[in-house]
């Protein structure tokens, strides 16, 4: 758990950042946890006062930092251990958004690994994962609280008979936190325990209005709820949105977040992911699959097929017992990676033109 983060100064120069943090109470400092102060590779360097410690956070640039590296290449080496291919641009990026209590937007291609992202850092945390996933239309009832009106008309039935209480004091009863539902948003600010992991997924789906309403709460990681008053974070979330790039997000949003661009990935990752999330697969068929998924994102398909899907068509072969490609195997099975009839069209037109063999050519 990163202690609690009051203000946070970032000065740029070409050999460090520097980051000064206010922690709220010494206890913060005396806490293990993989992501504390001394185990990021921070220096610090701690002037007392009488109500906090300031630590000054120097994170040496690129070269020079051994111990941020170590951290770096620790994160990595558990994502891989989870079976999940990641490269050092990732793991710093989780680094970075850990260390300095900073949203990470995540944006690439669907089907790339954005959300499984999350579900990996949480195993890795050992922490909750609060998934909310963003759909036109969503407002902040759903995805932060409603009053639970069932449990509020009982309780009123069951205090008509009773004219003891204030009117004031029954009302007050029904809107306090025993009728409240936390939906996630609430949940992961709530949370008493720890730092949950709190995605956002397909933040781009989502309306402006409510992109608007997030502002606050990634801000200061609070929320006001009328008829109980301000809620604030115990244990600031690990948030993490994602991002297909339906639509264009606000500066005001990228702002506030660290970023984060996944590719489709290149022929040598692909066939770590087949290989490592299909075992069962032979190394001759994960390669033509690696290449001729390859060779279908270069073309101009309507729906470009993403790792998911390279996946699917790879779970699918084992399952028929398929040791290598032959055009029948390929023209059975182009369902599985293929989710558009104008896309399966142009593929069996390949197909009939003889062209497997170039499709399964690794790179062009």
């Amino acid at each position: 758990m990163p202690p609690r983060r009051l203000d946070c100064i970032v000065i740029r120069d070409p050999h460090y950042f520097r980051v000064k943090f206010r922690i709220q109470n010494r206890r913060d400092e005396a806490r293990s946890n993989a992501y504390s102060v001394a185990s990021a590779g921070f220096a610090p360097l701690v002037a007392r006062t009488d109500a906090s410690l300031i630590y000054l956070l120097s994170v040496p640039a690129a070269g020079k930092g051994g111990r941020v590296h170590q951290e770096v290449r620790r994160i990595q080496h558990l994502m891989e251990q989870d079976s999940y291919v990641t490269d050092p641009a990732i793991a710093t990026a989780l680094h970075l958004s850990i260390a300095l209590g900073r949203p990470l937007l995540i944006e690439g291609h669907a089907g790339v690994g954005k959300t499984e992202i999350a579900r990996v850092l949480t195993r890795v945390l050992n922490t909750e994962l609060i998934r909310l996933q963003c759909y036109e239309g969503l407002d902040s009832a759903t995805a932060l609280y409603e009053w639970n009106y069932p449990k509020q008309l009982l309780h009123i039935r069951l205090q008509e008979r009773s004219t003891d209480d204030p009117a004031a004091q029954r009302e007050a009863e029904i809107f306090s936190e025993a009728y409240l539902l936390a939906r996630p948003l609430l949940r992961a600010i709530t949370n008493p325990a720890q730092s949950p992991v709190l995605l956002l997924d397909e933040i781009d789906r989502s309306d402006e209005e409510f992109e608007a309403f997030l502002l606050e709460l990634l801000e200061d990681f609070q929320v006001t709820i009328p008829e109980i008053g301000t809620i604030r974070a115990q244990h600031r979330p690990h948030v993490l949105l994602t991002s297909n790039r339906s639509r264009e997000l606000s500066d005001a949003l990228r702002r506030r977040c660290l970023y984060l661009w996944l590719d489709y990935p290149s022929f040598e990752k692909e066939l770590r992911i087949l290989r490592l999330k299909v075992p069962d697969l032979n190394r001759l068929l994960a390669e033509q699959i690696a290449a001729f998924v390859q060779s279908l994102r270069r073309m101009q398909l309507t729906k470009v097929p993403g790792i998911a899907e390279s996946l699917d068509w790879a779970r699918a072969l084992v399952i028929l017992h398929a040791t290598q490609l032959d055009e029948t195997l390929v023209r059975e099975t182009l369902g599985t990676f293929l989710k558009d009839q104008s896309d399966i069209l142009a593929i069996t037109a390949e197909l009939d033109a003889g062209r497997l063999p170039q499709l399964m050519s690794a790179l062009p």
